[in-house]
């Protein structure tokens, strides 16, 4: 049974998330403030943490940075706070999906089960799928109902990146630091320059794209 620890100071949210994810098969704690949270996170030992950022004694962004001290446990974000500093400050420091509130429940139950069966798996295997084409990361090659589809250099470190991270929210300074280097960090148009053109050689309709996916002001996301 997947263990999730939801950290919150909202009852009324805490409750509805508790109902919700037991009556799915999840087993459940809760935690109120950043230091209960840290505290169960060692003897709970959740599969997953679904974390406020506007907590009564820590902020959000420093219990991430506690987990991720001795953790890899996986975090979803799930916040009033829209900025979309507040979302990259989050995922920075290690959190793996952002969820604004007010949110769908349904979706939220969908990003859960992405991210714990990500995890599960492990590294993601060496081939995917984007629309129509078969894409082997190990042998660099890219092949469509018409042939080959022919990738450069860049464009094979871009895709790989968010082919190694499925359903992950990748942030634009992660991409950026990876595939160019740190003194990148500013130049975002590489990247939309970049994903245009890989939307165009991989997706079924680039101008709707259904895999290679935009977060405005966060990073991309692979969707399988």
């Amino acid at each position: 049974m997947t263990r999730v620890l939801v950290v919150d100071d909202e009852p009324q949210l805490v409750r509805a998330l508790r109902i919700n994810l037991r009556a799915r098969g999840f087993e459940v704690e809760t935690a109120e403030d950043g230091t209960g949270a840290l505290r169960l996170a060692g003897t709970f030992e959740p599969d997953l943490v679904v974390l406020d950022l506007g907590l009564p004694d820590l902020d959000g962004v420093e219990v991430i940075h506690g987990l991720r001290g001795w953790t890899d446990v996986p975090v979803i974000v799930l916040s009033g706070r829209s900025g979309s500093r507040d979302k990259v400050d989050a995922l920075e420091a290690g959190a793996d999906d952002y969820v604004t509130k007010p949110f769908n429940i349904e979706e939220l139950i969908a990003r859960i089960r992405a991210v714990t069966r990500r995890t599960a798996q492990g590294e993601t295997a060496a081939r995917a799928r984007i629309g129509n084409v078969e894409v082997d990361l190990a042998d660099k090659t890219a092949a469509g109902p018409d042939g080959a589809v022919r990738l450069t250099p860049t464009e094979w470190h871009l895709l790989e990146v968010l082919l190694r991270n499925p359903g992950k929210l990748v942030t634009q300074q992660h991409l950026l630091k990876t595939v160019w280097g740190p003194s990148y960090l500013r130049e975002t148009h590489y990247l939309r320059q970049y994903m245009v053109q890989l939307r165009r050689k991989l997706e079924p309709d680039p101008a709707h794209p259904r895999h290679l996916l935009t977060e405005p002001g966060m990073g991309y996301r692979y969707q399988p």
